[in-house]
């Protein structure tokens, strides 16, 4: 009987193990704002939704983290409506939602990054966890303009913790400078990539 015992005890073990989540992969989505027929903000022929799909791609290109699945929303220029978004996203379940935009404003000389998340969202602490690793962040070129709410559909009817990333102001001359440069978007795409680790 004890030793009985002792094997199911060595097989509950087992499975405990085996079903714990230290190698687990996590699975993010980014969603690149806008496309096809829907430019997002736009200024002497830069179109947002080309920048938010060119960071997403390299976040995928640049992810080497073996814990980490990268799923893109959208890989081309084609345009998804909202709740077409939303529902992909709760099909796929992922662990996380990124979505990816610019900002504009007629003041030029508005600029930075900011983080929207949703109280809405049945994740909001972890959305907001996550909001603040990256944000707290160090950026080199552009400007903590820290966290804030807005109810987007995408963010409050994702099944996920999601965050927004106004990754920059378009109509800013140095953010749009570096935002349009390779070494920009590598280093935004490094920068979230590396604080998802934490």
């Amino acid at each position: 009987m004890k030793k009985t015992l002792k094997l199911f005890g060595i097989f509950v073990v087992i499975i405990l193990m085996s079903s714990c989540t230290p190698n687990k992969i996590m699975t993010i989505v980014i969603d690149a704002g806008h496309g096809g027929k829907d430019n997002g903000a736009e200024i002497q022929n830069t179109f947002e939704k080309d920048i938010t799909l060119s960071i997403s791609k390299r976040m995928k290109e640049l992810n080497n983290n073996d814990k980490i699945e990268i799923v893109l929303l959208r890989d081309n220029d084609e345009f998804t409506s909202l709740s077409d978004r939303v529902k992909k996203i709760n099909e796929i379940n992922p662990d996380l939602l990124i979505s990816l935009h610019l900002n504009s404003n007629n003041d030029t000389n508005e600029n930075g990054i900011e983080i929207f998340v949703s109280k809405l969202n049945s994740n909001y602490e972890k959305s907001k966890e996550i909001a603040e690793t990256l944000i707290n962040a160090t950026y080199t070129k552009l400007k903590n303009r820290g966290i804030n709410e807005a109810n987007f559909l995408i963010l409050k009817d994702s099944n996920c913790p999601a965050i927004a990333i106004e990754l920059g102001f378009i109509t800013n001359i140095n953010d749009k400078e570096y935002l349009e440069s390779e070494n920009g978007q590598n280093e935004i795409a490094e920068m979230i990539l590396n604080n998802l680790k934490k």
